[in-house]
C-alpha cells in the first residue's frame, strides 16, 4: 500500500500538519510524518514537539501517494530550503502525481512553476507567490494533481478533500459527519 507524506520543518503550523494526520488515519489511509531536519523530534511553531515517523533519507518516492507540505513560519522557509524534498516535490509533479499544500506552503509550489495556469489558494497576503496560477479564495481548491488551501482554519476542510479524492465522496461524508464537522 502506497503511503502519504506529511513533511515536517522547525517551525511547521502543528494543526496543519496533524490534522490531515488524525483525518487520514481515521479512514485507514497510510500517512507518515517525515521530519527533514535529520532528527525525529521536530519542533513547531507554538512550541508543540512532535516525533516524526521517519527521516526524509528514509523515504522512497516508489513508495508514495501523496506529497503533503503544511505551512508556518519558519517552517514553510525550512521546507523550501530543503532540497532533497524539493526534489521530490518536483518529480511528483513531472508524474503528475499528488501534492497538497496548506496556508503558506502553496507559495513553494507557485516558487517551483508547479501552478502555471492552476487554480489555487493560499494564506491571505501571500497570493503574489502563486506565481501563474488563478487565485481563489476558497477554503480548498484541487485542480488537477494539486491541492491547496488557506491556513489553520481551512485544516478539516483540507483533509476532508484529500479523504475525498482517495477515498470517496462518500466516505468524506460520512467521516464530515462522524466527526460533527459543519452541524
Amino acid at each position: 500500500m502506497k503511503e502519504s507524506y506529511v513533511f515536517l520543518a522547525e517551525g511547521f503550523e502543528e494543526i496543519e500538519a496533524l490534522t490531515v494526520v488524525d483525518i487520514l488515519r481515521r479512514v485507514n489511509i497510510a500517512v507518515k510524518t517525515v521530519s527533514i531536519s535529520g532528527e525525529y523530534k521536530v519542533n513547531g511553531a507554538h512550541g508543540i514537539t512532535v516525533t516524526a515517523d521517519k527521516l526524509i533519507s528514509n523515504v522512497r518516492l516508489n513508495d508514495a501517494a501523496l506529497l503533503v507540505l503544511p505551512g508556518g513560519m519558519p517552517g514553510t522557509l525550512n521546507l523550501k530550503e530543503c532540497e532533497p524534498l524539493m526534489d521530490m516535490v518536483k518529480q511528483f509533479a513531472q508524474t503528475n502525481r499528488r501534492i497538497a499544500a496548506i496556508c503558506a506552503a502553496p507559495t513553494i509550489l507557485g516558487g517551483l512553476g508547479l501552478l502555471e495556469g492552476k487554480k489555487a489558494c493560499c494564506y491571505p497576503g501571500m497570493e503574489g507567490q502563486l506565481t501563474g496560477a488563478k487565485v481563489l479564495k476558497d477554503e480548498v481548491v484541487t485542480d488537477g494533481n494539486i491541492t491547496t488551501s488557506r491556513g489553520l482554519g481551512t485544516a478539516i476542510p483540507f483533509a476532508l478533500e484529500l479523504v475525498r479524492i482517495f477515498d470517496s465522496a462518500t466516505e468524506a461524508g460520512a467521516l464530515k459527519n462522524k466527526i460533527v464537522y459543519g452541524h
